[in-house]
């Protein structure tokens, strides 16, 4: 078969769309949480306590989406558009099904849901009706993300970012309009939150439904969603799942760090919080190149241009390090205006200086994480990382971040070292992957399932 030549769009006009977009996502939860403050703080916590479970369900969605992306974007590289159709038709049809069968199940069990999470009596008058029209339309939220998924596996990263900034604008204004009972609306409180958010997620996904026709040339029929292939939805979980995994293995493992911070005081909970929330706008940028580096390198092992992709790696991963010590020597120089948006407090603000002046070290090892794990994932090595990711955190992180922190008394900074400590040696190892080439033969067998092509294998270093 001859080789399909690729044309490579460049990691930067990838990479600024998504990070825009992933920079939106985060703001709908920020924005809603800051306009319900005006309700009560009742209402937040109801708020935020109802957000866990469609937090949940995200993540269960969003594995699908990855699994899909990287799988379609080998299509794309090796010009086989029929095959990318097939792999887009699979994840949105999967995700629909996966989508119903969560929305009915929240919708129904909202009321025991939040007994179970020992939510007071008092506060499910906000809940319940948020989490049941929030939780009921997640299968629009499932479709979503795997057609913004798709797009993007196809270049199309500026279609998912302006669907994003509409469904921003529609969900602000309907917030200011619902719950304050701007231009004769009733004031509806949270319940007009959870509206406001259903109505930009339905216009979110109709858009969303046309950019898939219109880019894509694709029209899906009713017996799509019927007619689903075990081998395809195979490739996509042999990448999706993994990838969850990790996923889950760090927020489980920051939450219980997390916890160790609480022991600690309310001051140093809040300290924590405030940084990490500054520290948020650095992190965006590597994953939007960790993002980027995924198409490009998916891309071109679908072509078989692996010394390309492994060329690509290296230079993301220059990109990767300037960018994140530039913006993190920023962001520490500026840290007490920064960190003075949220607190007053004296104490918190010297303390999360300190954290962020710490991160100038913490964020490049990041990076070296962020980035190539991406890019292994995009060759089809998606287990290692995540065994790595298991082991490293869990026998290393928790235990040293409980040693430094509470039990030598180092608080705050010594939670942050650990961290900072555990992020560069997992980073490390993923580096020794990818510069020995342990992903040639996982990339070589998803050229294989593509092309149908016998090639040799390269035998692990």
């Amino acid at each position: 078969m001859k080789k399909a030549s690729l044309v490579k769009p460049t990691l930067l006009a990838i990479a600024w769309p998504i990070f825009i977009e992933q920079t939106l996502r985060i703001l709908i939860g920020t924005v809603d949480t800051f306009m319900v403050s005006h309700v009560s703080d009742g209402a937040v916590a109801a708020l935020g306590m109802a957000n866990q479970f469609v937090v949940l369900a995200l993540i269960c969605f969003n594995f699908i989406g990855i699994g899909a992306s990287v799988v379609i974007t080998h299509h794309v590289g090796a010009n086989d558009r029929a095959g990318a159709e097939k792999i887009v038709t699979t994840a949105i049809a999967v995700n629909t099904w996966i989508g119903l069968i969560v929305s009915l199940g929240i919708y129904f069990s909202a009321v025991p849901m939040l007994r179970v999470m020992q939510l007071p009596p008092d506060l499910m008058v906000y809940a319940v009706p948020f989490l049941q029209l929030m939780g009921g339309t997640l299968f629009m939220e499932a479709m979503n993300t795997a057609i913004g998924a798709s797009l993007r596996a196809h270049g199309y990263t500026r279609d998912a970012m302006v669907v994003t900034v509409i469904q921003n604008a529609l969900n602000i204004a309907g917030n200011c309009i619902l719950l304050f009972g701007l231009f004769g609306a009733p004031k509806m409180g949270v319940t007009g939150v959870a509206l406001s958010s259903v109505f930009s997620r339905v216009v979110a996904s109709i858009i969303l439904w046309i950019l898939l026709d219109r880019r894509l040339k694709l029209l899906l029929r009713l017996r799509d969603f019927f007619e689903l292939r075990l081998e395809r939805i195979k490739r996509i979980l042999h990448i999706g799942l993994p990838a969850a995994g990790e996923h889950m293995s760090y927020w489980v493992s920051l939450m219980v760090i997390t916890s160790f911070a609480a022991r600690l005081g309310g001051e140093s909970l809040a300290t924590m919080t405030y940084t990490q929330q500054v520290q948020r706008l650095v992190i965006l940028f590597s994953i939007a190149l960790g993002l980027g580096t995924e198409i490009l390198i998916g891309r071109l092992v679908g072509a078989g241009e692996f010394e390309e992709a492994y060329r690509q790696v290296l230079k993301s991963l220059r990109t990767g390090l300037i960018i994140a010590t530039v913006g993190i020597l920023l962001v520490a120089a500026t840290a007490p205006q920064l960190l003075g948006l949220f607190s007053h407090d004296p104490v918190i603000i010297a303390g999360g200086s300190l954290l962020l002046w710490m991160s100038i070290v913490y964020e490049p090892g990041r990076v070296f994480n962020i980035v190539i794990i991406n890019a292994l994932r995009a060759t089809g090595d998606a287990r290692f990382p995540v065994q790595i990711a298991v082991c490293s955190q869990w026998l290393f992180s928790v235990p040293l971040c409980w040693l430094l922190g509470l039990k030598l008394h180092w608080g705050l900074p010594g939670i942050w070292f650990a961290m900072m400590i555990e992020e560069w040696f997992r980073g490390l190892i993923m580096y020794r992957r990818w510069k020995k080439r342990g992903w040639m033969k996982y990339a070589q067998r998803s050229r294989e399932k593509v092309l149908g092509d016998t090639l040799p294998l390269v035998p692990e270093t």
